[in-house]
């Protein structure tokens, strides 16, 4: 009786902290919906899809745009290789101090623009990056200053790298063909709130 009052006590504790946790992200999300996108975390299914592609066993240098409260984040330290590392960009304040509570030795958390990637793999000691994995909401960033996001990201990348980005529409279909000169699959995930399309781009 009791072993089952403190199983009982323990799942609570956990659908609680769970609860919390999806109502911090839609409050954060509300305030910053212009740059959040969504204000529901991405299903396991969009997590799984978007991050399929990546050689978790050769990558050593990954690159995160926009992680929220760090789901995508937390898949990706799950499959890193030791020697790896990801660099993650956000510039929402609250998003970012959630972040920097990951305690992961191979996690860089920066409080800068995406645009910047270039500057930020400078300074902390890299030349080119293997993937970046794009959470931003493209169709919400004016247009000039996503424009210098896609061309940084693709100079950033090594010949061969890849990134990938999933979006709610086909809007920047078109955009990021011209970018990574036609060099882009797409997919879509149907388990998802909205359903969503994974643009998977690559540098020749």
């Amino acid at each position: 009786m009791r072993n089952g009052f403190i199983l009982l006590l323990f799942e609570i504790i956990i659908i609680k902290s769970l609860f919390l946790n999806k109502i911090s992200f839609l409050k954060e999300s509300l305030k910053s919906l212009k740059t959040s996108g969504t204000i529901i975390p991405s299903s396991r299914y969009l997590v799984s899809k978007l991050l399929k592609g990546i050689n978790f066993k050769l990558a050593r240098l990954i690159i995160e745009f926009g992680p929220g409260d760090g789901k995508i984040t937390k898949d990706l330290l799950k499959n890193l290789h030791p020697d790896a590392t990801l660099i993650i960009f956000e510039i929402n304040d609250s998003f970012y101090d959630t972040l920097l509570k990951i305690e992961d030795k191979r996690l860089i958390v920066v409080k800068e623009s995406a645009a910047s990637v270039e500057d930020v793999l400078k300074t902390n000691g890299f030349d080119k990056v293997d993937y970046i994995v794009s959470s931003l909401p493209l169709t919400n960033i004016p247009k000039p200053i996503t424009a210098t996001i896609l061309e940084n990201a693709y100079k950033s990348l090594k010949t061969q790298g890849y990134f990938m980005q999933y979006q709610y529409s086909l809007t920047y279909y078109s955009a990021l063909k011209v970018v990574f000169n036609g060099n882009v699959s797409l997919g879509f995930e149907p388990l998802n709130i909205p359903p969503a399309f994974i643009y998977t781009c690559q540098k020749e």
